[in-house]
């Protein structure tokens, strides 16, 4: 490496700082302040940075709300009708009557998907935003059951399924659950979506 290409790197701008990294600023801060008024303006000041939105991705997500429903919604809808089409969501909800085991299993992988699609694949920052029962996330159950009950009326209205065997059906709901929950994840915290 030559000198110049040592001053040019070192000249170089640091990285531009994230929102994310403005909150840690200002969370230590409230901890250092000793004064009641003055934790309380830093108090406040956290919760104007967390409604701040710079930009479709690298946003902070909060809460859930009838726009959020809404993104859901038309997410798993887009995924949902072609699993309503589709002849082997009927086969594979037969297999998965016949083996409880593979249904627990498809809905566990279900909700693990969206579970890791919301909080753990940091594709937005998701905080968990006033939980029920101070634990379970409203919008991992607002997704959940949205992707639900699409699937059981669209597949009910359709016909696709017959509620005279209700565990059959069930199953059979289940398969087009699957996707469709996972798109109405993503759909809920992509931009533009």
């Amino acid at each position: 490496m030559s000198d110049s290409d040592s001053a040019v790197s070192a000249s170089d701008p640091p990285p531009e700082p994230e929102l994310a990294d403005l909150l840690d600023e200002l969370e230590t801060l409230e901890e250092t302040v000793d004064d009641p008024d003055e934790r309380q303006q830093v108090r406040e000041t956290i919760r104007v940075a967390r409604r701040v939105q710079p930009s479709a991705f690298g946003r902070v997500i909060r809460g859930f709300d009838r726009h959020d429903a809404a993104e859901a919604l038309v997410g798993s809808v887009l995924f949902g009708v072609p699993m309503l089409a589709e002849g082997g969501t009927l086969e594979i909800g037969t297999f998965l009557a016949a083996n409880p085991a593979a249904f627990v299993g498809t809905v566990a992988a279900s909700v693990a998907l969206v579970v890791g699609v919301l909080y753990v694949a940091e594709i937005q920052q998701v905080e968990i935003y006033r939980p029920f029962f101070g634990v379970v996330p409203r919008r991992l159950v607002g997704v959940l059951a949205i992707s639900f009950v699409t699937a059981t009326a669209l597949m009910t209205g359709w016909g696709r399924v017959e509620w005279s065997d209700p565990w059959l059906a069930l199953c059979q709901v289940a398969v087009a659950f699957a996707p469709m929950s996972l798109a109405a994840a993503l759909g809920d915290i992509l931009p533009g979506s």
